[in-house]
């Protein structure tokens, strides 16, 4: 007896079908992908395009790695204030 999602792949794969399902992506196209991501500014767009855009198999990973962007910005925003007000308390404190 098939299960439901065996069922529900057969309705849409065609008989004999040999092509890649849209969650399949070869070793290439990863490659591509991490050659995408180390180009300055076309990685920001890339990432909001498959995050954002249509259903893409890199959806989740744009999706993690934008949110890690973030924290990381926020992360360092705070150490950045953080190193700024030692320095001007430390300098104020000389007068």
């Amino acid at each position: 007896m098939n299960t439901y999602e065996e069922e529900q792949l057969q309705k849409y794969k065609p008989e004999g079908s040999t092509s890649k399902t849209s969650t399949e992506m070869s070793v290439g196209d990863w490659l591509i992908t991490m050659l995408i991501m180390i180009i300055p500014i076309a990685n920001l767009v890339m990432l909001f395009i498959w995050g954002f855009g249509n259903p893409d198999p890199r959806r989740n990973y744009a999706r993690a790695t934008l949110i890690w962007m973030a924290i990381s910005i926020v992360l360092t925003i705070l150490l950045y204030a953080i190193i700024i007000f030692f320095v001007f308390s430390a300098t104020s404190g000389m007068n």
